[in-house]
């Protein structure tokens, strides 16, 4: 064989495979068109090549660090390095939004920066091979599971002699997800991914992290927020930003920025897991534009300084956007929620303690349908048991949202995904006073304690009071109830 048969050898589709069959770090050097002076990160170049040594492997880190970057990298090389053989890679997700909004967009966008020549092969046909959400060669596929929160069977179904799964934000998919794909994980090449950031101390990833009985298989990797800094994925002033924003013991800031596990504190009146779903069914109502007819606009009137006034627009069960102006008189804010209400019907809760009281007598003057939220008026509501009263309108309001965002309680609030507004909301806490009444933290005391208002969150807040409205506040249900049958029991006659 002469040389250049020799030399002829090392460049075929055969030689590429068998090169990079078990080197990911070196696939996403080799074959990747980085711009000048980009690399991957150290810890994303360590991943890979903890995924070619482990069968099972995860990842949790802040926002930012780049895990759909490494998801889609990982993809497009089993893809790659298996064609000719028997292989799929199954991929799921918390959220179908996730799969179809960013992992798949991230694997196109890969595919266009891979160095064809050096993987000896023609690039992806858009037409036949690399599809909207999946990848179809001639041996195998890579494919999309429908939301992993109903979908466990289809996992089962997933069999290959090589088979990799792929768990994207995988801190809330079900145990059952990852216990029908563990049947397919037995035998042959198969490995399970998974990466996350994290969130409540709970779920089969959370479990993963924590080496618990039955799970030592997996390999685990924290990716801290100080390595992102250092390798320029996140930025060290937004950490700060945030540290500001949220508090640093909040479960927000510890989820996202510092990609530790965090549940919202005891006190904190409504968790973060429940606005991150309320934030999921904003996404869904987006996409299908199907908002319904505006229902509120919650407008909390910016009393001084640094405050704003915030406009909380409500569509039956969503706030569908939150418009914030600054250091505008009363006449500019009523004028705002005149051209509201005119625009679209319904109607305005106002908060009338300090200068919002003038927004709000103009606006009734003028025959519009506006109803006065004073936050410290006396109320006669109860929770939803029945057990516990309130300090004030207040508490009542914000223990309202709160009932209405449980999870148990079935309702399908969606509010948009907003910073500002999840700080807000997870911001509050409560306790119980004498006389069994519940008492929510005072923006005022927030504020002390934060550093900022909560505008955002009480103007959404107000924009789900409306005791006019039964199905939105279990006090006046329950006052109902409570009239209803006193009036029986003095005047038993069937009417």
């Amino acid at each position: 064989m002469s040389e250049q048969d020799r030399a002829n050898l090392l460049y075929t589709p055969r030689a590429f495979r068998l090169r990079y069959r078990n080197d990911r770090e070196a696939f996403i050097h080799d074959c990747i068109d980085w711009p000048a002076g980009k690399r991957p990160a150290s810890y994303q170049a360590e991943s890979m090549a903890m995924i070619d040594a482990h069968q099972r492997y995860a990842v949790r880190g802040p926002r930012g660090l780049g895990k759909t970057a490494m998801e889609a990298w990982n993809v497009l090389h089993f893809a790659l390095t298996r064609e000719g053989e028997d292989w799929k890679a199954p991929c799921t997700a918390s959220h179908w939004r996730q799969l179809r909004h960013f992992l798949w967009p991230e694997i196109h966008k890969w595919s266009r920066k891979l160095k064809w020549q050096a993987i000896h092969r023609e690039p992806f046909d858009t037409k036949t091979e690399l599809l909207t959400l999946n990848l179809k060669l001639a041996t195998g596929e890579a494919f999309c599971m429908a939301s992993a929160q109903n979908d466990e069977e289809s996992a089962e179904g997933a069999h290959a002699d090589n088979l990799m799964f792929s768990f994207d934000e995988a801190k809330i998919i079900p145990a059952a997800v990852f216990d029908s794909a563990e049947g397919s994980l037995s035998s042959g090449d198969c490995k399970a991914v998974a990466m996350s950031t994290p969130g409540e101390p709970i779920g089969r990833f959370h479990d993963i992290h924590t080496c618990k009985p039955g799970l030592e298989a997996w390999r685990v990797r924290h990716v801290t927020c100080e390595e992102a800094i250092r390798e320029g994925r996140i930025s060290a002033e937004w950490v700060e930003q945030c540290r500001a924003l949220w508090g640093e013991a909040s479960a927000l800031f510890q989820n996202h920025c510092l990609g530790e596990f965090c549940a919202a504190d005891e006190d904190s009146i409504i968790p973060l897991a429940w606005v991150e779903a309320a934030n999921e069914r904003w996404h869904e109502l987006q996409e299908s534009g199907d908002w319904g007819e505006f229902t509120c606009d919650g407008v909390d009137v910016a009393r001084s300084g640094d405050d704003r006034t915030v406009n909380a627009l409500r569509y039956g069960l969503a706030i569908k956007e939150l418009r914030r102006t600054s250091k505008e008189d009363t006449a500019q804010t009523r004028g705002r929620v005149r051209g509201i209400l005119t625009a679209y019907g319904g109607r305005a809760a106002i908060d009338v303690i300090g200068i919002g009281a003038g927004v709000y007598d103009g606006l009734r003057e003028e025959k519009f349908n506006v109803s006065a939220f004073n936050a410290a008026e006396r109320t006669d509501n109860k929770d939803k048991s029945g057990e516990f009263g309130f300090i004030n309108v207040r508490s009542a309001a914000w223990w309202n949202l709160r009932e209405l965002l449980d999870p148990t309680n079935g309702h399908e609030v969606a509010l948009p995904p907003d910073t500002f507004l999840t700080g807000d909301l997870t911001a509050p806490k409560w306790r119980v006073m004498s006389g069994a009444k519940i008492q929510v933290e005072s923006k005022d005391d927030i504020k002390k304690r934060l550093g900022r208002s909560t505008d955002d969150g009480d103007a959404v807040v107000m924009a789900f009071w409306e005791e006019q409205e039964p199905e939105f506040a279990w006090g006046v249900l329950l006052r109902k109830a409570q009239a209803k049958q006193a009036a029986q029991e003095t005047d038993p006659t069937p009417a």
